[in-house]
Order: C-alpha cells, then structure tokens, then sequence
C-alpha cells in the first residue's frame, strides 16, 4: 500500500512506463553502469579461459573436444535464449499495462532458466565423475570459473524474478513496479549474451 502513489490508469498508461519516473530513469541508467562492469569482468574470464585451456597435465586426456557435449550444450543454449524471448513478452505486456499476462511470462521466464541451470548442474556432475575438477588442471580451473560464475548470476537473476513475482502479486501494476521488471530484463538480456559467447567460444570451438 506504501507505493500507491505510484499506480497510474489504463487510459494514462505512459508508452515506456520504466523510465516515466526519476527513479525509473535513474535506475536505467544505473544498471548500464553496472552491465559496463560486468562487461569487463567476463571479458576478462574469457581471456583467461583462452590462455589456460590447453593447459593440462601430460597424463591427463580430459580435453575439450574429449569432454564436452554439444547436444547438452544447445538444449541449455535454447532454454536460456527461449528465456529471454519470454522475458521481451512480459516487457511488452507490462507496457501494455496487463499485469496478469506479465507475471505469466516472468513466470515462464524462471521456468526457463531453472531448466537450463539444472542441466548445468548436470554438467558439471558428470565433468566431477569423470576427473576434470577445479583443480585438475589450468584448463579445468578457468572452465568452472567461468562458467561458474555465470551460473551464479543466473542464479541471481532466478531469486531477482522469484521475488518480483511474489511482490508485483500484491503491489499490482504500477511505474514503480515497471521499472523493477524492466531493469531485471537488461539483467536477463546480458546473462543470455554471455551464454551465446560461452557457447562458441568454450563449447563449440571446443570441439572443433
């Protein structure tokens, strides 16, 4: 009840209700600066995964083209691209002022990226039983730490939604609210970036 000065009617709706307010704008802007971060610390996982990749023991024959599974890895990588396509629905009916179908899409959106985090936990399982471990090898420390970390932010981004779909249930529509939905789907929108350069860089010239 707190932001009911917030609410707006249908027939006031504004076009980009994310950015209809100071603290709207102010937080679109601000998540850019952060994405600008987050941009330089994933550029530099990746050059450090080129550097070690091929950095394993004599003995040890776990390389890439030998581990990894590429059918396993596009399911993941169409889970996670179909999640961000779910994600531009709900964008477009938050600003269409439909709540309901909204929350539907964010809902579908975590579904998503549920499933293609629990493939990755799979993954990783399966890569443990066969030997190539965070500490096997340069080549298996830079694999889990980037990879690693992009999970951690989808796992982020999977409590972020969770907790907006809880909140919105009993705020309703509102500029308020858009603007938190809008600023966790540029959030969304990078980690699914990351992923299609994980996919090529470390999966599919992997195996090549």
């Amino acid at each position: 009840m707190a932001n009911m000065e917030y609410n707006v009617p249908s027939e006031r709706w504004p076009v980009h209700p994310e950015t209809a307010t100071a603290e709207g704008k102010n937080k679109f802007v601000g998540f850019w600066i952060f994405l600008a971060g987050e941009t330089v610390l994933f550029a530099s996982l990746f050059a450090t995964y080129l550097a070690l990749k091929d950095s394993v023991p004599s003995d040890d024959h776990l390389l890439a083209a030998e581990l990894f599974h590429l059918p396993l890895a596009f399911v993941m990588t169409m889970l996670l691209l179909t999640s961000s396509l779910t994600s531009v629905y709900a964008i477009y009916h938050m600003r269409n002022n439909n709540f309901q179908k909204m929350q539907l899409w964010l809902g579908i959106t975590a579904l998503l990226g549920a499933g293609f985090l629990a493939l990755e936990i799979y993954e990783f399982v399966e890569y443990v039983g066969l030997g190539h471990t965070f500490r096997s090898s340069a080549f298996g420390s830079a694999f889990y730490f980037l990879i690693g970390t992009h999970g951690f932010h989808v796992i982020v981004g999977l409590i972020w939604v969770t907790l907006l779909i809880l909140r919105n249930a009993n705020r309703g529509m509102s500029v308020y609210t858009a603007a938190k939905v809008n600023t966790f789907a540029l959030y969304w929108h990078f980690i699914d970036v990351v992923w299609v350069f994980i996919f090529t860089i470390v999966y599919l010239l992997g195996v090549l």
